[in-house]
């Protein structure tokens, strides 16, 4: 599998993301993770609707816990035409538990714990620390990426703004 450098940092200590990773009009990689019931969950699933991907660490941390309740704020607003999905390496059992502790309802969490899959297709996965990177991907209805961003540093936050409007124009 393709290594990468140069793209992350963890407080400044550079990092190696595992992947080819994606660009904005590339084909979208189906995926399988698991959802909070255990259930596998696949971008498939979604076909004909909006996706906002937004992949984070951890939802135990404080950067990850701001962003997903930043996004599940935004998510009504974005209409029923907009799935937003939360990824991470996170154990579903975890993912549940943070969900139901900080009311996230507008978020769909999902856990690509199993095999990494998901951060490897999409050029994610951290390889020093087997996590996911910040990042967040728009898909369109047809499965398209249309928006691409990976936070240079692991320790900041997405640009919301860029992210959502993306989304927005595709409704």
């Amino acid at each position: 599998m393709k290594e990468r450098t140069g793209i992350i940092t963890f407080q400044g200590m550079p990092l190696t993301l595992v992947g080819d990773g994606l660009n904005v009009g590339d084909k979208a990689p189906d995926f399988s993770l698991l959802d909070n019931e255990l259930a596998d969950v696949k971008l498939s699933s979604f076909k004909g609707k909006v996706c906002l991907l937004v992949t984070v660490p951890s939802l135990d941390t404080p950067v990850c816990d701001v962003e997903t309740r930043k996004f599940n704020e935004e998510a009504s607003s974005l209409g029923p035409d907009v799935t937003v999905l939360g990824i991470s390496m996170d154990l579903p059992f975890a993912q549940k538990r943070w969900c139901g502790a900080a009311g996230i309802e507008q978020v769909k969490t999902l856990s690509d714990h199993r095999d990494a899959a998901f951060g490897e297709a999409y050029g994610v996965l951290v390889k020093e620390l087997r996590l996911l990177a910040r990042a967040v991907f728009v898909v369109d209805q047809q499965g398209v990426v249309r928006y691409e961003q990976i936070v240079g540093e692991i320790t900041n936050e997405p640009d919301y703004d860029a992210a959502l409007s993306a989304a927005k124009g595709l409704v």
